[in-house]
């Protein structure tokens, strides 16, 4: 060590002995290179900080990255929803400084494409019944409801003849019927798998019909007929299935099965008086029911496209029941076959919105009427047919998240065609466990 002083100090003196024997312009030039290598070094001594400041965010960035792919094969292999948090929000891994003073680290991932969009329960929430995400697996939904119908019609019948235009002989009616529903229902949804749910609904039903009839002859009659029924309804039982994943921007196509128990009091289930008019009001449909479909869920920023299409079976059976003075034999209430389209999107992570149209066309009934005593030589009967059905209505819905386990959701149908209830009112709170 005291040899290498040494030599650094004769180094130095003989550095400050050939500076001296240099001339003044030329060390003043030896002196400008020396500051600015000595500034290179400082900025390059900078550079390598940031570059080891930029290595460990690219760490990170690949940490991140890894997870977010990680998710998102979970969700292509059957989720229907990316992992939200409380709130409702897409969860985004996050890269943490290694050590206090490193620079924050981006939020995202950088120069890469952004995942596929995924279909979001808030998006979804206010969608019409049986049009909404699955349930996943292991969980189970409790969906109590009200429901509330109001139908009306008015129907203006002149029997008799015109001898001229505006003076009219024989008898002129006028009805109006005013039809009230309220049903109370309870819905159970389960998740046998992130693609399979099972689900069942049951209810109490209450009913009233008021039917004014003006007679207008010599003079006015008016008749008041109220009616009512209450009582439990029809159980219905059903599953869904989710055939796609919904990956690389494709719609998700859910295939839906339901099964109606006539388990209510069918209307042939009834008191009739000798005319055979009803004494009350039916709380089901008295048949046993079959209905398939499929429905379509397409994300598209900022909401989901949805669609459906539907067939329902409506099995036949025999009444064999004296009504009216006739003997009402077998009798097939028509199947029905319906299509519906929207758009649902949500407002913020708790409030979401959806407006579209449903239509229904039900096939005529075909009812079969002979006499009460069957005589050798007589007709066995006719076979009444009804006329075809067409019930069209739009769709309105609003769905708030009251906590993240309950929702409060309303769905509102207006008939637009003269078969369809005026409005149908729906209240839901579903609750998740």
């Amino acid at each position: 060590m005291a040899g290498a002083s040494a030599l650094a100090i004769v180094a130095v003196c003989f550095a400050d002995q050939a500076r001296a024997e240099i001339d003044p312009d030329t060390a003043e030039r030896l002196r400008s290179i020396e500051e600015r290598l000595a500034e290179q070094e400082r900025k390059l001594a900078e550079q390598e900080r940031l570059i080891a400041e930029q290595r460990l965010a690219l760490q990170g960035l690949q940490q991140a990255r890894e997870i977010l792919l990680g998710e998102l094969d979970a969700v292509r292999a059957g989720q229907t929803q990316a992992p939200t948090n409380p709130d409702g929000q897409y969860q985004m891994a996050q890269a943490q400084p290694q050590a206090s003073g490193e620079a924050p680290l981006p939020a995202g991932p950088v120069g890469e494409a952004p995942p596929p969009p995924q279909i979001k329960e808030e998006d979804v929430a206010a969608l019409p019944e049986r049009a909404g995400v699955l349930t996943p697996r292991g969980r189970a939904v409790i969906d109590p409801s009200i429901e509330y119908v109001r139908s009306s019609a008015n129907r203006l019948v002149f029997r008799g003849i015109e001898i001229v235009p505006g003076i009219n002989l024989g008898l002129i009616e006028a009805t109006e019927a005013d039809r009230d529903t309220i049903v109370h229902n309870l819905g159970f949804r389960y998740g046998i798998t992130n693609r399979l749910e099972v689900e069942g609904r049951g209810g109490w039903v209450w009913r009233e019909d008021v039917i004014t009839t003006v007679q207008q002859r010599d003079n006015t009659l008016t008749r008041v007929r109220r009616l009512n029924g209450e009582g439990f309804g029809d159980l219905e039982f059903g599953a869904r299935y989710q055939l796609t994943s919904g990956d690389r921007g494709r719609p998700i196509f859910v295939a839906n099965a339901r099964v109606k128990a006539p388990t209510g009091e069918g209307p042939f289930d009834l008191a009739y008086n000798e005319a055979g008019v009803a004494l009350e009001l039916a709380t089901g449909s008295g048949f046993w029911g079959i209905e398939g479909g499929v429905t379509m869920l397409y994300p598209t920023d900022p909401g989901v496209i949805f669609g459906g299409l539907t067939y329902i079976y409506n099995r036949p059976d025999d009444v064999n029941k004296v009504i009216g003075g006739a003997r009402v034999g077998r009798v097939d209430p028509g199947d029905a076959i319906g299509v519906n389209l929207g758009y649902g999107m949500s407002l913020n992570p708790r409030f979401s919105v959806s407006f579209g149209y449903s239509h229904s066309y039900i096939f005529p009934s075909v009812t079969h009427i002979g006499p009460v005593t069957p005589r050798d030589g007589e007709p066995a009967g006719i076979d009444a047919r009804s006329n075809e059905i067409h019930v069209g209505s739009m769709l309105m819905g609003w769905s708030f998240r009251l906590t993240p386990k309950v929702t409060l959701s309303n769905n509102f149908e207006f008939g637009v065609t003269k078969d369809a209830p005026d409005m149908r009112w729906v209240i839901r709170v579903p609750y998740r466990f």
